[in-house]
């Protein structure tokens, strides 16, 4: 079903929200299906769990370089590459399993080149938004892209995934690479070019700037960011949430076991309200944001993230946690609304790859290091030990940061524009303030 309004958003959006969310659909059936295809093969705990660091190392590796590389060429002939890419490598996959040749090795390599593919696609659709989007629907837009996504991640592809396996362990390979070929024939459907317009040098006003080095330009997108005192408090904020979130995650399946009393069906059904929160988020967003304002968004967020924690930790009620998992998943959409589309309305087109993957790696390698901690934490000081770390990390950044979000400075937020010359690099000091948040989960996202 096509986004409501998409007379308003337009039907280039409508059709990227169609690829987007096709693919998010193909990606999570084999999320789903990887590790499943591995614990056929071995009962070794850590070649099973390898199949996930293989999924994680491309988003370390690669989301600063693909922002370069996403600010460089056209983003719409980008993604149709890189789907047709994943086409090749999901085709080989389950073809392999089809004729009973398919190793271990074979679906590290494929997992890893996929990954790669999902890093750059990420961060090029995001890019490609304002493009195909009126400025004053940007939110309207972003909530209905974190709605697909979430739908069809955290809904509907765990299910189909495991149904798929057990009828044949090709058929969600098969699917995932048939979702890619939609994607890019829908991709292919939207009409312009969307290469970025690169800054010219000072002193200059048509003159493209020399090509520079993919670490120089790197370095420019970090620095950017740095420079943007919100833009560089979210982006912290996000890293260190994250932190905590994977963390408390990694334990939930102990918590869900020992205090309260679920089975596997009851635990699954706790990432199920915290779906039905972030798909509920995706509908009323962009009018939830409009009433309540983009600052009491991130406020209020962020005393929904210290709350889920203190839950956790304390209650022993499922019905309780539900709920508050329920509340997160709310949050976590809003906030991903907000962050978005501040990122678009404010940062100029030429470094939209760079800014948006910068953030990226940081939210990435706090989940990757709460994925550690969880377990560090809840072996030496016990099981809720990872929740009241969270909470009391969730307090101290809303005490740290409350004063940074208020209205006048996100107001000026939305009334700029990202390419005036206030927003350049050089004036970044100057500035009042910039916002940004990516849903933790993007994560985890969520």
């Amino acid at each position: 079903m096509a986004p409501d309004g998409a007379g308003r958003l337009g039907g280039r959006f409508t059709t990227l929200w169609a690829a987007s969310t096709t693919s998010a659909l193909g990606s999570g059936v084999a999320t789903i299906s990887a590790p499943l295809l591995v614990a056929s093969r071995t009962n070794d705990p850590l070649i099973v769990s390898a199949a996930s660091a293989v999924a994680w190392l491309p988003w370390l590796l690669f989301a600063l370089p693909g922002g370069v590389l996403v600010d460089r060429v056209d983003r719409r002939r980008l993604m149709i590459l890189i789907d047709w890419v994943r086409v090749a490598a999901m085709t080989v996959l389950a073809t392999a399993i089809v004729a009973g040749q398919a190793s271990i090795a074979l679906l590290y390599a494929v997992l890893f080149v996929v990954n790669t593919g999902e890093v750059v696609f990420r961060s090029a659709s995001q890019a490609m938004i304002p493009s195909v989007v009126p400025r004053e629907r940007l939110e309207r837009a972003n909530a209905w892209l974190y709605g697909g996504f979430t739908l069809m991640q955290g809904m509907i592809a765990g299910p189909l995934g495991g149904f798929l396996f057990l009828v044949t362990a090709s058929s969600p390979f098969f699917l995932n690479a048939g979702t890619y070929v939609a994607s890019a024939v829908l991709l292919g459907m939207i009409a312009g070019t969307y290469r970025s317009s690169p800054r010219p040098p000072a002193g200059t006003t048509d003159q493209a700037p020399p090509r520079r080095s993919v670490r120089a330009e790197m370095v420019e997108g970090f620095g950017w960011l740095a420079h943007q005192r919100v833009l560089r408090t979210m982006a912290i904020l996000i890293g260190l949430l994250n932190l905590t979130l994977t963390a408390a995650t990694a334990v939930l399946v102990l918590l869900a076991r020992d205090r309260l009393h679920l089975g596997s069906v009851g635990y699954g059904l706790l990432f199920t309200c915290m779906a039905v929160g972030g798909i509920l988020g995706s509908v009323v967003g962009d009018h939830l944001i409009r009433w309540v304002t983009a600052t009491w968004t991130i406020r209020i967020g962020l005393l929904i993230e210290a709350g889920m924690h203190l839950t956790l930790a304390a209650s022993r009620s499922a019905y309780v946690v539900g709920l508050a998992l329920f509340a997160f998943g709310v949050h976590g959409t809003l906030w991903g609304i907000v962050g978005s589309s501040l990122r678009q309305r404010l940062t100029p087109s030429h470094m939209l790859g760079r800014t948006g993957s910068t953030t990226l790696f940081i939210a990435v390698a706090g989940n990757c290091a709460g994925a550690l901690l969880g377990g560090v934490v809840a072996d030496r000081f016990g099981l809720t030990a990872p929740y009241w770390v969270g909470f009391v990390v969730a307090v101290m950044v809303s005490a740290a940061t409350w004063r940074v979000f208020d209205r006048a400075t996100v107001a000026q937020a939305y009334a700029q524009s990202p390419d005036t010359p206030a927003a350049a690099p050089a004036a970044a000091g100057a500035q009042v303030g910039r916002a940004e948040a990516a849903v933790h989960a993007d994560t985890v996202e969520l």
